[in-house]
């Protein structure tokens, strides 16, 4: 890569941030662990049960899978660079990271967008929702929202990959993403950032107005229903969805719009942190504590476990 790039930098210092290393590498590994451990057990959650072989939680199962592989392209060499003088990445490693993330978040923010369109059909259209929501419907969607993901990645990687880097080599950042990269580059880079506001801008944009559409509908569909309980029943479904779409969204839009300054650099670290790391690790705590069928099949499932840790009591369902 780095021979087609012509760029003299073949390798990147990952800068990270200034504060005491050791605390931060434990602040970051309990956050990657609790993010692999619920995610992996809300997935496990809805494979063994059932009751939970609907669309909405086979959505929910892929959105815990990209929360894992989003976090898994970022986290294990930001802690193995706490642990070093100096966060060293070569040139193709950087592209590389860059790209993995770049298919998982796109698909990320494709995919909440069908769940808002999920939750839509089974609230207005709860006697067709099987039947619209089909596996093969819903298998197709989450195809669509992975190539879409690739895609996207695809191109901003080709793009970068145009650029001459000569150096400094020293990113301002915890891992590589474009604005950072884009300061590095001694070429011009209006094309690449005229193609992220255009593709990323295209892609939350759109996002962003179906989940406002389809949640429009539902507020509307609701607002019809008389009893109360079956309001609340009705909001309790979206409610967690939406705080999902709200810390995902809003610090990937700070993060991609905010000005290309390196005086914007810090917020930038700040906004990634919550995309990168915060986000993944509380969608499953969201979820399962908003969703009352997750929150009883997770009881029973504890409940199981502790019986089984005692010889006198019998395991069998």
């Amino acid at each position: 890569m780095a021979g087609a790039n012509h760029s003299r930098v073949t390798e990147f210092v990952l800068l990270g941030f200034t504060d005491p290393q050791q605390l931060l590498f434990v602040i970051f590994l309990l956050v990657y662990v609790t993010t692999l451990v619920g995610n992996l057990g809300m997935m496990v959650l809805i494979k063994t049960n059932s009751q939970l072989h609907m669309p909405m939680y086979f959505f929910l199962g892929h959105l815990s899978f990209l929360d894992i592989c989003c976090s898994s392209s970022i986290m294990p060499k930001l802690l193995s660079g706490l642990l070093a003088e100096r966060n060293i990445i070569s040139f193709n490693g950087c592209i590389t990271q860059f790209f993995f993330f770049a298919v998982f978040g796109t698909a990320e923010a494709i995919l909440l967008a069908v769940m808002a369109y999920d939750r839509y059909v089974a609230i207005c259209e709860p006697l067709r929702y099987l039947a619209v929501m089909s596996h093969g419907v819903c298998v197709q969607l989450v195809v669509g929202s992975y190539a879409a993901g690739s895609l996207n990645a695809l191109v901003h990687t080709s793009a970068l990959l145009r650029l001459s880097f000569c150096g400094p080599n020293l990113i301002n950042h915890f891992y590589c993403e474009i604005p950072p990269l884009l300061l590095l580059s001694c070429s011009d880079t209006w094309l690449n950032k005229v193609m992220m506001a255009t593709c990323i801008g295209f892609i939350i944009t759109t996002s962003l107005l179906a989940i406002i559409v389809s949640y429009t509908c539902i507020l509307l569909t609701t607002w019809n229903i008389c009893s109360a309980k079956g309001r609340h029943k009705a909001f309790s479904t979206c409610t967690s969805h939406l705080m999902a779409v709200a810390l995902f969204y809003g610090s990937a839009a700070f993060l991609y719009f905010c000005p290309f300054s390196r005086q914007g650099e810090d917020q930038g670290k700040t906004a990634s942190i919550f995309y990168t790391g915060v986000t993944p690790m509380l969608n499953p705590f969201i979820y399962s504590l908003r969703n009352k069928e997750v929150r009883s099949t997770l009881r029973r499932a504890m409940n199981k476990v502790l019986f089984c840790m005692y010889p006198h009591r019998s395991c069998s369902n």
